[in-house]
């Protein structure tokens, strides 16, 4: 199996989470966007390419942060890039996550959530924002 391909590779459902993307009007329900953790990245790349055998860096252009993921591949580093801007919590801690997994997807790690179905769920306000009801993560836990 080609390095591409182990990258690629779907994670164990319990390795994605949900956050709520568009919302009806009246805030009651949301659609369940899927993800992973920054620290599921950095697992794959460990496991597939071993930790000596790729690298990021990230630059700051205002409030946008580019991630330039770099994976050895025989002898040549090959680079990929992508970028994020600050998040909601933490905003420059979530921009670095964030870049690092838009800049991992460009390496085929978690693209496939991007074509996950996205159920619409009940919702609750959660500060500024909202978050999925506990009671609908089981529905969630099936869909993953």
């Amino acid at each position: 199996m080609s390095i591409v391909s182990q990258l690629a590779a779907a994670f164990p459902p319990e390795n994605i989470s949900w956050r709520v993307g568009s919302t009806t009007q009246d805030k009651k329900k949301g659609m369940a966007l899927a993800f992973i953790d920054a620290r599921d990245v950095m697992d794959r790349l460990d496991a597939v390419c071993g930790p000596e055998n790729w690298q990021d860096r990230d630059e700051f252009h205002g409030p946008r942060t580019i991630c330039y993921l770099s994976i050895r591949i025989g002898d040549e580093w090959i680079t990929k890039a992508d970028g994020a801007g600050d998040s909601d919590v933490e905003a420059e801690k979530g921009a670095i996550s964030d870049a690092l997994k838009r800049a991992a997807v460009k390496w085929g790690i978690g693209r496939y959530l991007y074509d996950h179905a996205s159920p619409w769920v009940e919702i609750e306000q959660f500060g500024r924002s909202y978050r999925i009801k506990e009671s609908e993560k089981r529905k969630l836990a099936n869909a993953a």
